[in-house]
């Protein structure tokens, strides 16, 4: 099995690789349009602002090759929230594969901005990508923005209100915590991802 990280300037791409050798995949790092199309499984990591992230891709002229893949795509924190429609941070149009809503979290709720560390998931919706997953898990998260909840939910967290804290679309895929740094959890979903 091929898996791809495609390289657009995320900082968490070594912490998500050394992640899949522990599951004994060695994941290429890429930027390249047709090792991208022709890998099983594309991984989109970020960590980051919408609006650098999107013109890294435009800029590497992978935003519409990302839109045009059929097999397996997981975007971890930024990546997945690029994967939506529209981000609030910068008034950014992401790459609109999956119809959610990117959104900041609510200064006025008193919670602290960046929501740093662990947080309980919720799975609400049932798919192979979350299959054996606890209600209660842990996972670590550390974001200013959130993706709405909605259809394409499967996994819900809270923080001063739901927000999707895991997600998929056709065959896209997203998770807003780093899995790279969930423990068993987080390592038992890319497990699954790459079952997929």
């Amino acid at each position: 099995m091929s898996v791809v990280l495609v390289d657009a300037g995320g900082t968490n791409i070594g912490s998500v690789r050394y992640a899949l050798q522990r599951l004994g995949i060695d994941a290429a790092l890429t930027s390249n349009a047709g090792d991208i199309r022709a890998a099983d499984k594309v991984i989109l990591p970020g960590v980051g602002a919408a609006g650098p992230g999107m013109a890294r891709l435009r800029e590497l002229e992978l935003a519409d090759v990302i839109r045009s893949l059929t097999q397996p795509v997981l975007g971890v924190c930024l990546g997945m929230q690029l994967l939506c429609e529209h981000s609030d941070e910068g008034d950014t149009a992401c790459l609109g594969v999956v119809p959610g809503r990117v959104s900041r979290f609510d200064d006025a709720s008193g919670l602290c901005i960046p929501h740093m560390g662990w947080n309980r998931l919720s799975p609400v919706g049932e798919h192979p990508l979350v299959k054996n997953l606890e209600d209660g898990a842990w996972a670590y998260f550390v974001h200013s923005y959130a993706v709405s909840t909605g259809s394409y939910t499967l996994v819900a967290s809270d923080y001063g209100g739901p927000f999707s804290a895991v997600i998929a679309h056709r065959n896209f895929h997203g998770m807003q915590f780093h899995p790279e740094r969930s423990a068993s959890v987080g390592a038992k979903l890319l497990k699954n991802f790459l079952e997929l």
